[in-house]
């Protein structure tokens, strides 16, 4: 019986394929996923997003909730 390939390996068409683009010179990039191309445009998300819309106060008493939740006070 033979394995599935893996995660993020290519399987031996895609394989076949990309060295014949590399031969030809025709190299079709890979797609990105959605967080790498906000990161590229500058888009901020999940915590840098929400700790850029509260104030210093705000961020304080999270930080004061989480230490206190964290040592058990």
């Amino acid at each position: 019986m033979a394995k599935s390939p893996s995660k993020g390996r290519k399987d031996l068409n895609q394989t076949a394929f990309a060295v014949v683009q590399q031969a030809t010179g025709e190299a079709v990039p890979e797609k990105e996923s959605a967080a790498q191309e906000s990161g590229r445009r500058g888009g901020l998300k999940g915590g840098k997003a929400r700790a850029s819309k509260l104030t210093a106060e705000q961020r304080s008493e999270i930080a004061k909730k989480a230490a206190a939740k964290r040592w058990g006070k």
